[in-house]
């Protein structure tokens, strides 16, 4: 019996690993549409947000499993207000510099993680996460190349470790949402507050400073790149992303995704030219490979 149910488990781990990986993959092609449109950081994550919202929304409407979703929480406000700062500092950063950069430095976010996540859940920090931290915070000096804000990959850089702040601000509450919580329910509505939050951030903007440079709208052209970054790179991939984790162990996905600035960085290469330099090269190694292997030895914890 044991030997007539393991060809259907491993289709269903080939399947888990064929949807985590495309996920992870739309991940990293998401941060080349800061290169792609000519709008603003801002409406390029309106839009990304709205079209997420109304597809995740589609998709658990016509989806008979969750065609009632869980009720809004309050919280959700906070988190799509985090949401939202946070691509728009990663994307902020990607138009300034590059996409490696952005890429790169937005990965900074286990550093972060580290010191926070014992003081958010009074739990103890060991020593294997100062490790990470001191080669997490070594790579990022590498990608820095002077403390100089009218350098253009200093000022890509210190907006790419904001993202990760704000990022893992947002990782710590999912978790509490991952107990407590279902997936879908909490991406749709953090996407929908996200779009509510940018829509008044630019009203704002249109009242008290209407010649901001963030106030550069999408023209006609951007449209359909915008519609493809809101469904596939958005809903789609966190869709993907859920769905693998019922064949996928948490800590093997974690792995794979650290793989996100890597591909990020080659499709940068093959579609946009981009060659990043190479202390930016050598950071991005320390901290995806700090990031990697603390997901890889997670599974000794506990």
């Amino acid at each position: 019996m044991a030997a007539h149910g393991a060809a259907p488990q491993q289709i269903q781990h080939g399947q888990g690993l064929l949807k985590l990986h495309l996920a992870v993959f739309l991940f990293g092609l998401a941060g080349l549409f800061g290169k792609f449109v000519a709008c603003s950081a801002l409406y390029i994550v309106l839009a990304r947000t709205a079209f997420a919202a109304l597809a995740l929304g589609a998709y658990t409407r016509f989806n008979p499993k969750l065609s009632t979703i869980p009720a809004c929480r309050p919280r959700y406000i906070a988190q799509g207000v985090l949401l939202a700062a946070h691509w728009y500092l990663f994307f902020l950063s990607i138009q300034v510099s590059s996409v490696a950069v952005g890429l790169v430095t937005f990965s900074s976010f286990p550093l972060f993680v580290t010191f926070m996540e014992p003081l958010w859940f009074k739990e103890a920090l060991k020593k294997r996460d100062l490790v990470t931290a001191a080669v997490v915070f070594a790579g990022i000096i590498l990608v820095v190349p002077d403390l100089n804000f009218d350098n253009q990959v200093t000022l890509g850089a210190f907006y790419g470790i904001l993202s990760g702040l704000t990022f893992a601000l947002l990782a710590l509450v999912n978790r509490d949402n991952a107990r407590n919580g279902d997936p879908i329910a909490t991406a749709l509505y953090q996407n929908v507050f996200a779009a509510l939050a940018l829509g008044a951030a630019i009203l704002a903007l249109a009242v008290f400073a209407p010649g901001s440079s963030e106030l550069k709208a999408p023209v006609a052209a951007d449209i359909p790149a915008l519609l493809f970054l809101g469904i596939a790179c958005t809903a789609l991939s966190h869709t993907l992303f859920i769905q693998s984790l019922a064949a996928i162990r948490a800590q093997t996905a974690s792995v794979i995704t650290g793989l996100e600035p890597v591909y990020g960085i080659v499709l940068a290469f093959f579609l946009l030219g981009e060659i990043p330099e190479f202390t930016t090269l050598v950071g991005g190694v320390l901290i995806i490979g700090a990031t990697v292997a603390a997901g890889y030895f997670s599974k000794t914890d506990g």
